[in-house]
């Protein structure tokens, strides 16, 4: 070897050659700018430059002087860096929306509109009719951002629709981007010019229709097939414009708030999500904060409106002091009043009435989401995620689980299964995964859900829902495939399929409300493990280093997985049976109590 190395040194004489520099320049080729010249004055000057590696040329004074930074601004960075984008087949799609809904970069968007919308549409554009009940006589537009998408090819795997005389096609397929590229940033141009879907017409509880609601977070820095910015992209849709998110360090603060360019967006009203970074240990104490201030401040405006209650007019207070906010119409129509009350207010000068005018945004129903992964929530943070949902304040805690510090080069956390190999755990993890679900139930008073998108996009929509509506803390917990496991990331959401079929992952959603309505809080949504777990294991690198290494120890930790799996499964299915135990002992008391009781007693 050393030899050879001499020789390749060596051999280097006998190829130099001279390389004549053109005195001028020929080629036709030239750079693209850094960012659009349309781009605002700070993404062009600022961020532009940072993006094109001059950062260190910005003088201190060009910096935003609190240090927050502006919203919606990748849009503005087009990487190009996929050679394939998805491109739509109009005569084959059924408008399920599941390619928009596991888009891990939001490149994919759906909108229904007025025919008449597509006057001046570019030739290529393309449009079909809509198939919603809600909106009949709509047209119906699925675009791909050209200059956004990283060519995970999720759209297409998850795609149902084929072609029944041309085999492989779908209503989605991959294709060449530099051929089509100019074209489709144009359509995609003047698609983002087409209006929204009016968010107070629609409920969003099915995947196509959520699907129509305009994502607040997009083309992030996130691995191509990412797992866990599907679920953050969700979010963003169902409440992004009134949502309030403290994100733990790890993965999801570094392609959340990464700088130059920040994916969290705003809409057409110019509001969006509001997002903060903090360290690992203490993001669920600082996620907290943010809800016990937005208490406070919704406390103190409340008092505020009732003092002025002559210039506001009773039914403006009444109104503003019990709206109902369960939904996007309740939104909408508390945010009306409170630009009256803004309007009535203008010219009161006092300090309660500057105090008020301060704070009456916050008498429109925030959702406060602390976000983060498993190396925060089971092992870093836990003491934090434990205070906060002990606390029944109402926040949302979304834990972007890949079973392993990702962000740090994998070592193994406490949500790594036995039998993985990670760092720390180079000859396989010897002990069970940590049950964070189980833990929190055990509250009584905690909304918890477990969800996997690959498995069930439906379960997993109506279990944010439900942790958002649920007027408490609640924790959602998402099996998120990531390139750390070692698979192809284009099947990520086949192997979350498996992860739950192989029983490793079981679905479930635990609502303390149903119990108070006679119903079983526990639901589980999944079945019976029906695959052994090395169907599952041996499509990932982590479970396969181990059996070419040590055979013996990986079938050893694999049987006693399978052992975890089927204790696990009668666990839950004890708690079940339990619940309903309890359930129709509150049904046998009522109705005892209901034709023994006297008349008062029985009202």
């Amino acid at each position: 070897m050393v030899q050879r190395n001499f020789e390749a040194v060596d051999q280097t004489l006998a190829k130099l050659y001279e390389v004549t520099v053109p005195a001028a320049v020929s080629s036709n080729l030239t750079r693209r700018p850094t960012v659009p010249t349309e781009a605002p004055a700070f993404v062009r000057d600022v961020l532009g430059a940072m993006i094109a590696g001059d950062g260190d040329s910005i003088p201190v004074s060009a910096l935003p002087i609190d240090g927050t930074f502006p919203s919606a601004t990748t849009q503005w960075e087009k990487r190009n860096i996929s050679l394939e984008i998805p491109v739509w087949e109009p005569d084959l799609c059924i408008q399920c929306g599941k390619c928009a809904y596991v888009c891990p970069h939001a490149v994919i968007r759906t909108k229904v509109y007025a025919p008449e919308a597509l006057e001046g549409a570019p030739e290529a554009f393309k449009s079909t009719d809509a198939r919603f009940k809600e909106f009949p006589g709509m047209a119906y537009t699925l675009q791909i951002a050209p200059e956004d998408c990283t060519g995970c090819t999720l759209c297409v795997e998850v795609c149902p629709a084929k072609d029944k005389s041309q085999v492989g096609r779908k209503a989605i397929n991959m294709a060449a981007q530099p051929p089509i590229r100019e074209q489709e940033a144009c359509n995609w141009n003047f698609f983002l010019n087409l209006p929204e879907i009016d968010r107070t017409a629609l409920v969003p509880n099915s995947i196509k229709n959520s699907q129509l609601l305009q994502p607040l977070f997009e083309f992030s820095g996130a691995c191509a097939g990412c797992g866990e910015t599907p679920y953050v992209k969700l979010v963003s849709q169902l409440f992004g414009d009134r949502s309030i998110i403290a994100n733990a360090t790890g993965c999801s603060s570094i392609y959340g708030g990464n700088l130059p360019t920040t994916p969290w967006a705003t809409n057409r009203d110019g509001r969006g999500p509001a997002w903060s970074n903090s360290l690992f240990e203490d993001n669920a104490e600082f996620g907290l904060g943010m809800r016990l201030t937005l208490d406070k401040q919704n406390e103190y405006a409340r008092e505020l409106v009732q003092q002025f209650g002559a210039e506001l007019g009773s039914d403006l207070v009444n109104g503003l002091l019990h709206a109902d906010q369960s939904d996007d119409g309740g939104i909408a129509a508390q945010r009306a009043r409170v630009t009256t009350l803004k309007e009535c207010l203008h010219n009161v000068d006092s300090p309660q009435a500057r105090d008020l005018l301060s704070l009456a945004d916050t008498l429109v129903k925030k959702s406060v989401w602390i976000i983060g992964g498993d190396g925060w929530a089971y092992d870093i943070g836990y003491g934090g995620v434990d205070h906060v949902i002990a606390s029944g304040r109402n926040v949302n805690i979304l834990v972007l689980d890949t079973e392993v510090y990702s962000n740090t080069g994998g070592q193994a956390s406490k949500a790594t299964p036995r039998a993985a190999v990670a760092k720390f755990a180079a000859d396989g993890k010897a002990t069970p995964r940590k049950d964070l679900g189980l833990i929190a139930m055990a509250y009584g008073t905690v909304y918890v859900a477990r969800v996997a998108m690959g498995y069930s996009d439906v379960q997993t929509l109506n279990a944010i829902r439900e942790a958002e509506a649920y007027n408490g803390p609640s924790l959602v917990i998402a099996y998120s495939h990531c390139i750390a496991h070692g698979i192809n990331m284009r099947k990520g959401l086949d192997q979350q399929k498996l992860a739950v079929q192989a029983g490793l992952w079981p679905l479930y959603r635990f609502n303390p409300d149903r119990l108070s309505e006679g119903k079983n809080p526990l639901q589980l949504d999944s079945k019976a493990p029906s695959i052994p777990i090395a169907q599952y294991a041996y499509n990932e690198t982590r479970y396969k280093m181990l059996v070419q290494s040590d055979e013996q120890r990986a079938a050893h930790l694999l049987a006693l997985a399978q052992q975890d799996v089927q204790r696990q499964w009668q666990h839950y299915h004890q708690l079940v049976d339990l619940y309903e135990a309890e359930v129709q002992a509150q049904v046998t008391a009522a109705a005892a109590a209901s034709s023994n009781g006297s008349p008062k007693e029985q009202a």
